[in-house]
């Protein structure tokens, strides 16, 4: 894989955050711009990274599977993550995790048909008072997910996907 110009310039404003020895420091942050770029993190994107920060590939796929919010496939233009810890468990995350792939007629980790919603369940989102919460494409948090509330969510994803 190459790496556009436009990625390398990202990169190395990433890169600049730290001491000139440490360009790895960045692997998170390059590995969220690929991601972002290309929906997923792929085997050749890693290397790419890899090569680009001078380290080992494997250093970068240790990162990249070692942390959830990394897609290592393609997935769904709106990626749904419901928590299902102990705290949002005894206050229905498990069951919102249910409805909604219920209501999408998707397993947990599946992908719609129409490659529109990916849903899965995640690991503590620190939000445990507010539960049961979710996280929408990495980025944003949504709380108090009653089955009203993710109809709702659904509801307007599919509209603004229009």
């Amino acid at each position: 894989m190459m790496l556009s110009e436009e990625t390398k310039a990202r990169f190395a404003r990433e890169v600049a955050k730290y001491p000139a020895d440490q360009a790895q420091s960045a692997v998170m942050a390059c590995l969220s711009i690929v991601q972002q770029e290309q929906g997923h993190v792929s085997a050749e994107s890693e290397e790419a990274i890899a090569s680009y920060l001078g380290m080992a590939p494997i250093a970068v796929r240790e990162v990249t599977t070692f942390y959830n919010m990394y897609n290592q496939q393609p997935v769904g233009k709106f990626k749904l993550n419901v928590c299902t810890n102990l705290p949002c468990q005894l206050r229905n995350g498990q069951q919102a995790l249910e409805h909604l792939c219920h209501k999408l007629g998707i397993e947990d980790g599946g992908t719609t048909p129409d490659g529109m919603f990916t849903v899965a369940k995640c690991e503590c989102l620190g939000a445990c008072a507010d539960a049961p919460v979710m996280l929408v494409n990495d980025r944003q948090m949504v709380s108090y997910m009653s089955n009203e509330r993710l109809d709702e969510l659904v509801d307007v994803l599919k509209a603004q996907a229009k």
